[in-house]
């Protein structure tokens, strides 16, 4: 499979998570924008793996596993870009605003891969791709 960044989008209700050494985690109800990196083995199949993750209950490995487990939160929708470019904490930053911080980002200096949005932010999302002159192939669900 193709390397390169994604984003989940997801919807959620207002819930609390335990998110590994970050401890609990106040979710509002809402809009999420999760940005990840596919540059490892397997490329852009990641996104299939968090596709899974809330229905296998397999032992959580990243942060954003503890929020797909919880039953509030469902993906509506991902984009992706093809990409060998490290440009996941350059997307962080095109997307901005309102973040959970330290989520998502315990490799890197970002304050956050994880985002909220009152409302679906797909549309928007697809834009920060551009900015960063990539193509982004949105997924629905």
């Amino acid at each position: 499979m193709d390397k390169g960044i994604y984003t989940l989008i997801l919807r959620t209700g207002k819930t609390t998570i335990r998110a590994g050494a970050l401890g609990n985690i106040d979710i509002p109800e809402g809009y999420l924008i999760y940005v990840g990196s596919a540059l490892g083995p397997g490329g852009l199949i990641r996104v299939q793996r968090h596709l899974t993750t809330s229905q296998d209950r397999r032992k959580p490995h990243w942060h954003i596993d503890y929020l797909l487990q919880d039953e509030k939160v469902l993906i509506i929708a991902s984009i992706s870009a093809e990409t060998t470019s490290r440009l996941e904490c350059p997307l962080a930053e095109a997307i901005g605003g309102a973040y959970i911080p330290n989520f998502g980002s315990s490799d890197c200096k970002c304050r956050s891969h994880l985002f909220l949005r009152p409302d679906d932010p797909t549309e928007t999302v697809a834009l920060a791709f551009a900015s960063l002159g990539l193509i982004a192939a949105i997924t629905r669900y």
